[in-house]
């Protein structure tokens, strides 16, 4: 039988345990630690409960993992975007502590985060210098958005890395079958993609997660400059006369009608045939840095190579991500609007 004498040898002493003649730092026993996507180590609580994701495209990943309800901050744009309110009314009521592209850094502080999740350097600054532990999240390709989704279902713990297992399983899956139906197939039309309706010439170039899934999907980026939303000229855009034009954050029709009031773009054959299309867009724009890309790669190939992908039913494998992932049931209209960028 243990005494109460040795019962009450358990001290606390200087802010450590000490046990059975072992000492442990009782900081260390309440925290871990988790190395970032820029081999940067950060430690964080062992049991986080509080996110603020200041990344707009990661919010998207918390909701997938099922840490929606840690969310204490989100970004305007999440706020705002019409299918994750869809999916989870509650990002209405989050905080967003931005003032246009500036971080309210007192705003941000009285969430009291257990963590922060960002991408852009600048913010990762400046919630460090608050000193908040801070995990940047961000990627450039597909290897990259498994690491980002399994550094952030590390961060929130309990079943989300379970749910990321299930979730790269998909991914891989789906880029697989796309390799493999396209296994044979010569052809690999060029396609730009641009950024969104507001202004043709922003375009994404070699070196993005976009050039990936243009080359997953069987095309040929037609823009050969590096980087993510970049701006050319109408005049190098018909030089490198693409075959297909993707817009995004738009549907089709309004991809071809903003593309006809071009005066330049207009007179390309790839808009003379309507080979102008809108990308679909579901709790995020599934052509940027999403988690929805593992429904990208399948939309794509199927508009690059109708006849190779023709058994791939892009209603049903939309319906079955919401439901496995969000778990949330799309009805077959739902499912079509969302193809469809509405």
């Amino acid at each position: 039988m243990i005494s109460l004498k040795k019962v009450a040898a358990f001290a606390l002493t200087a802010g450590c345990l000490v046990l059975a003649g072992a000492t442990v730092d009782a900081h260390a026993a309440r925290t871990r630690t988790v190395t970032d996507l820029t081999g940067k180590k950060v430690r964080i609580p062992t049991h986080v409960k509080r996110v603020a994701d200041l990344w707009h495209a990661n919010n998207q990943v918390v909701l997938l993992l099922g840490g929606q309800q840690k969310l204490v901050t989100t970004t305007p744009l999440i706020k705002h975007q019409p299918w994750f309110k869809r999916v989870d009314p509650g990002i209405t009521k989050v905080v967003a502590p931005f003032a246009g592209q500036e971080i309210q850094v007192e705003t941000l502080i009285k969430t009291h985060p257990d963590v922060v999740i960002a991408a852009d350097p600048a913010q990762v600054k400046v919630a460090r210098q608050a000193k908040l532990p801070t995990v940047n999240a961000s990627y450039q390709d597909f290897a990259g958005l498994k690491k980002s989704v399994n550094l952030t279902a590390a961060v929130l713990g309990g079943s989300a890395p379970a749910v990321a297992k299930q979730y790269t399983q998909l991914l891989n899956h789906n880029i697989n079958l796309v390799q493999k139906n396209l296994t044979g197939v010569k052809s690999r039309p060029t396609v730009l993609h641009i950024v969104s309706a507001t202004d043709l010439t922003k375009v994404d170039g070699t070196k993005t997660i976009v050039n990936e899934w243009i080359r997953l999907a069987g095309g040929k980026n037609a823009v050969t400059k590096e980087g993510n939303q970049i701006t050319v000229t109408s005049e190098e855009i018909v030089k490198a006369n693409p075959a297909v034009i993707i817009v995004g954050q738009a549907t089709t029709s309004q991809a071809r009608a903003v593309v006809r009031k071009d005066a330049t773009l207009r007179h390309l054959p790839a808009v003379k045939h309507n080979r102008v299309y809108g990308n679909p867009t579901g709790t995020f724009p599934w052509d940027r840095y999403s988690a929805e890309e593992a429904l990208q790669v399948l939309w794509a190939a199927k508009l690059l190579h109708s006849q190779a992908m023709k058994d791939v039913n892009l209603v049903q494998e939309t319906k079955h991500f919401y439901k496995t992932f969000y778990h949330y049931n799309l009805t077959t209209k739902q499912a079509q609007q969302i193809l469809a960028g509405k």
